[in-house]
């Protein structure tokens, strides 16, 4: 799969979000301007709703919120670089500083399960990880994960 059918360079920020709240918002607004038909609060409750099972902190800094929509008909990912760790309680108890976000359609379960492992692994790449961290801005983190 490439990443680039489903995350647009608009959809990549460097941000100082502060907070788990307040990165999930930023991954909501982003979204949401990808699918007008959507709310940013639609797709913040989704991610909430995930995390409220478990924290999608997978550790090493890297979380990969996601949630599910009734009425999208293709997956959207969000990538966010903080530019100063947030506390997330991930699975190390270490704070996050990098987001990768997947909405996806509620029918395809299977093509979300597969799509977070194939980001799973790209982020535990340590040469992948360690550019995204070097990343000054979205063009240069949209250029490191697609490419």
């Amino acid at each position: 799969m490439e990443l680039s059918t489903i995350l647009a360079p608009e959809c990549t920020s460097c941000a100082t979000p502060g907070s788990k709240k307040k990165v999930l918002e930023l991954i909501s607004d982003l979204a949401a301007a990808q699918y007008p038909s959507l709310s940013s609060q639609e797709i913040f409750e989704s991610l909430l709703a995930r995390e409220k099972m478990g924290s999608t902190g997978i550790g090493n800094g890297i979380a990969i919120p996601h949630g599910r929509l009734g009425n999208i008909d293709k997956p959207l990912a969000v990538l966010i670089k903080c530019e100063e760790a947030i506390g997330y309680d991930a699975i190390d108890k270490q704070p996050v500083d990098i987001l990768f976000a997947l909405l996806v359609p509620s029918d395809q379960c299977q093509q979300h399960l597969s799509t977070l492992a194939a980001m799973a692994e790209k982020l535990n790449d340590k040469q992948v990880l360690k550019q995204l961290r070097k990343s000054h801005d979205e063009k240069e983190l949209y250029q490191v994960i697609t490419g």
